[in-house]
């Protein structure tokens, strides 16, 4: 399998490449900066492809980079990000441009990559549980807007693309058990958090041949404290 995961250097994304990579895929990953991150665990491993300076937000580069892969069975797309924000704050446009915008141009050239090489493909993209559930999204009202754009790309372009063999999906975490949400939320229970692992193994087995038929679907991952 050829498998380009998005945001492939964070938290989730990382955990989404190894998997794919477990399964002996070649895993592409487009970097924003002009360098491979310090330390990331993966940098080395011969199965991983990276293209740095590439702005998810442009659509220039996004097609450059997706017609840059030769074969492309699956995208998966872990960019995006989270900013504290309510409706007096001005995070409307840089929340949508990380969340709805970029997921919005990596399916578009994913769609285009799948069609070019005529063998049907995967996309699974990251939605949110106030996506699902927009009253909590008290306080975060630009984040809330973005996911939810997200689980209505996901449902409408799968609907589309359906009888071309591509099937499109979306996870739905609540929130995720990373280094950084523990130091933003320190006196929160970590029990009741999603395992990074456990949502990319759902991640994995959603962009895989394994499955056969699942497409439109926004699942929620909330975990069991959830």
């Amino acid at each position: 399998m050829n498998v380009v995961v998005t945001g492939g250097t964070g938290v989730l994304g990382t955990a989404v490449a190894r998997a794919f990579l477990d399964r002996g895929a070649t895993v592409h990953v487009p970097e924003f900066g002009a360098s491979i991150p310090s330390g990331w665990s993966l940098a080395a491993h011969p199965n991983v492809r990276v293209s740095v300076g590439v702005d998810l937000t442009q659509p220039e580069a996004v097609a450059a980079f997706y017609d840059s892969v030769d074969t492309l069975d699956a995208s998966v797309h872990c960019a995006g990000g989270f900013v504290w924000a309510n409706i007096a704050d001005t995070e409307l446009q840089r929340m949508w441009a990380m969340n709805a915008q970029t997921a919005f141009l990596c399916s578009q050239a994913a769609v285009a990559r799948f069609r070019k090489g005529g063998g049907g493909g995967r996309i699974v993209n990251v939605a949110s549980r106030q996506a699902l559930m927009p009253r909590m999204g008290s306080g975060t009202v630009p984040y809330t807007m973005s996911k939810a754009a997200v689980a209505a790309l996901t449902a409408a372009l799968a609907e589309e693309v359906l009888a071309e063999g591509i099937l499109v999906n979306a996870v739905a975490p609540a929130i995720l058990d990373t280094p950084t949400n523990r130091a933003s939320m320190p006196d929160a229970n970590f029990d009741e958090w999603t395992s990074v692992d456990a949502v990319a193994k759902v991640m994995v087995w959603l962009g895989s041949p394994d499955n056969p038929v699942a497409s439109g679907a926004v699942l929620p991952v909330f975990g069991a404290g959830s």
